[in-house]
């Protein structure tokens, strides 16, 4: 009966890739190939930003941390990340949309010089090879294990491989569209197999299963320890689920070109606003959804430990109750929903990265304007490389050993700070010119990665003290504080430049830029 589940994954993988590519339509510029022309949904965009964020690690572990007792935290956390996109939607994508941007870091290219802007825009495309590399490989992991149930014993390169390979060919060929599109669909089907779960698990448990979870504390929404210590390092403390949570989200979603290219891709501001803001509701029932499915396999496990149910960890239990709880072709279905959050993030990726890097850095160093077919042609050649580098890099860690899941988590704190804190310094210090920025975020880099590597809490457990790092959403305030500290002083060493009025759109507002290529 195996081999229905594993046809339903075939087919997927088949036809994701045929239907990427005709929702896509065709490309002329490559503006239309970043952005879609500004002519996306907001609802589909909003889509796409939650599947984008939702790795294969992000649908397994979150019941798994249901089950262990961490309850309804991620909830917790992901009010504060509404709270981040809210300032987003009202303070950044005017600046962008109105800009006429297809890249987030044009903003500082218009304020700062092109400096900053190559500056940037390198960090990212680094920082996300790094980063996707890391999950890339990490995804590979709980695939394989799904795989070998069904008696296709592949390695992690192998798998790497095909799904890299899968996925280049509708982010290739179809762009943002493709890509915007794809997501939606498999957010719509990893989303789904969670309702389906909950739906079959609360059957089985009944309405005493639920009421045993809710005294076992299954359920628990915030996290009310406000000792110095804990706030700093955990995650789920209050205060830095809320506030902490609220900033990281600004600079993951303000600044991070993965996120903001979607919203650029809506066909208006409002519009933008409504799928950035969306994102974050969805992500909070999202949220919920894979909580729920956690406090729901405790009842139905009547408690047992990992080691009980014969598991390596918490996070084989989602893919045991999948595999083995489910009707075939079921299973099929949500093994292909696990499977689709690893596409989706990945080919956002790639069309992120490629769009960074022609609009930030290569085009800089046009003399003249280079026509939209040669700009559409390097776009599609950027996607390939980007897509052979980061396979490249995944493989590596076929090999190595260590948690990778921790490694791309820590990743963004040595610079989401240093990104948002150069476009706060362009809003706030008026006298901040490109000099000011560019040591200043190269001071901010230097100071988080010490920070980030050898900055630890004693914090009290089991009778002693545990040496613990500094919770990631504490590390984007931190560098958004040296950035701005440090920019506003060196700018107290000059004068101020003087005033030049940046010209008006129809409306009256501020304009600061032109878009990347002509249209």
């Amino acid at each position: 009966m195996r081999q229905l589940d594993l046809l339903v994954v075939v087919v997927y993988l088949v036809a994701i890739a045929v239907i990427g590519l005709r929702l896509a339509g065709r490309q002329k510029t490559a503006k239309d190939y970043f952005v879609g022309e500004g002519h996306m949904p907001w609802w589909t965009v909003s889509f796409s930003v939650v599947a984008t964020e939702t790795s294969v690690l992000t649908v397994i572990s979150l019941p798994g941390g249901a089950y262990t007792g961490q309850g309804f935290g991620n909830v917790e956390l992901a009010l504060g990340y509404v709270l981040g996109r809210v300032v987003v939607a009202t303070v950044l994508i005017p600046l962008y949309k109105r800009g006429g941007f297809v890249s987030a870091y044009q903003y500082l290219g218009s304020r700062f010089g092109l400096k900053v802007q190559g500056l940037a825009s390198v960090t990212f495309v680094f920082t996300r090879l790094l980063a996707e590399g890391v999950r890339l490989f990490a995804s590979a992991i709980p695939i394989k294990l799904l795989l070998d149930e069904f008696g296709v014993h592949a390695g992690y390169r192998v798998i790497i491989l095909v799904l890299t390979a899968i996925t280049v060919v509708y982010t290739y060929l179809g762009g943002i569209r493709a890509v915007i599109w794809t997501d939606a669909i498999q957010m719509g089907l990893y989303l789904g197999g969670a309702l389906l779960a909950i739906g079959v698990l609360a059957a089985q448990v009944g309405g005493d299963g639920l009421q045993r979870a809710l005294h076992a504390g299954r359920f628990r929404l915030f996290d009310t320890d406000f000792t110095l210590a804990h706030i700093l390092t955990s995650p789920f403390a209050l205060p830095t689920a809320i506030i902490g949570g609220a900033i990281f989200a600004m600079a993951s979603h303000g600044s991070d070109q993965l996120i903001v290219q979607r919203v650029l891709a809506t066909r208006s501001l409002r519009d933008g606003q409504k799928a950035m803001i969306a994102s974050g509701v969805f992500v909070t029932l999202q949220f919920a959804a894979f909580s729920l499915v956690g406090a729901l396999l405790w009842s139905y496990n009547q408690g047992k430990s990992f080691q009980e149910l014969g598991l390596g960890s918490s996070d084989n239990l989602y893919p045991d109750f999948v595999l083995h709880g489910l009707p075939v072709v079921v299973s099929g279905l949500l093994v292909a929903g696990i499977l689709g959050a690893a596409m989706g993030s990945l080919s956002s990726a790639l069309n992120s990265m490629s769009n960074s890097t022609v609009a930030d850095i290569i085009h800089s160093f046009f003399r003249s304007v280079p026509t939209e077919e040669f700009l559409l042609r390097l776009a599609r050649l950027m996607t390939l490389v980007w897509a052979v580098l980061m396979a490249v890099f995944a493989c590596a860690f076929s090999t190595s050993t260590g948690n990778v899941y921790l490694t791309g988590l820590t990743i963004a704190g040595y610079t989401y700070g240093a990104l948002l804190g150069a476009f706060l310094l362009g809003r706030l210090v008026r006298r901040a010119n490109e000099t000011d920025a560019v040591i200043a975020f190269l001071v901010t880099v230097g100071v988080m990665t010490y920070i980030v590597r050898g900055v630890r809490i004693d914090v009290s457990a089991g009778g002693g003290t545990v040496p613990t790092a500094i919770a990631a959403q504490w590390l984007v305030p931190l560098g958004v504080a040296v950035t701005l500290a440090v920019g506003g002083l060196t700018s107290l060493l000059h004068r101020a430049p003087p005033s030049t009025p940046a010209p008006l759109d129809e409306g009256g507002t501020e304009r600061t830029a032109a878009t990347v290529a002509p249209e």
